[in-house]
């Protein structure tokens, strides 16, 4: 998928850096850092590349294209925007198609958030949750 955006950007005449995890990390940090300074206009990252290390606070715009079960995942990612030294508001987007994984995906980490947060608040106002649904949040089987 970031092929195809990149490829797009390229027709816009938009400039973009490319990381995955196949980029090797020094060249990861030289990118961040040309990034960051407004060396191009779009940094196009791997959602799991992307979670751990980075500090993007030349990001303004989080365009979230290929969703991940796991919404933690998705929220360290977007955080690498929210960065101590962050002056831009940032903006957040799921792009998201009817009829696809992706609508999927949503529906599930709505359902796991929904499972842990009636774990936590421990709140008996909420309908009862049933064995399946404790052994999934538990990730027993």
């Amino acid at each position: 998928m970031l092929d195809l955006i990149e490829e797009e950007l390229e027709e816009l005449d938009l400039t973009s850096y490319k990381l995955t995890g196949s980029t090797p990390a020094h060249q990861r940090q030289q990118m961040t850092r040309a990034f960051n300074t407004g060396r191009r206009d779009a940094f196009l990252i791997s959602l799991k590349a992307g979670g751990v290390g980075l500090n993007l606070t030349g990001a303004d715009t989080v365009i979230l294209v290929d969703l991940w079960w796991n919404p933690a995942t998705e929220a360290q990612a977007i955080s690498r925007a929210h960065r101590m030294g962050q002056t831009e508001t940032v903006e957040f987007y799921r792009l998201i198609t009817r009829g696809t994984i992706e609508e999927k995906i949503q529906e599930l980490q709505e359902s796991k958030k929904n499972l842990v947060t009636t774990v936590l608040d421990g709140n008996e106002s909420r309908a009862s949750m049933t064995v399946e649904e404790i052994r999934e949040i538990l990730g027993i089987s």
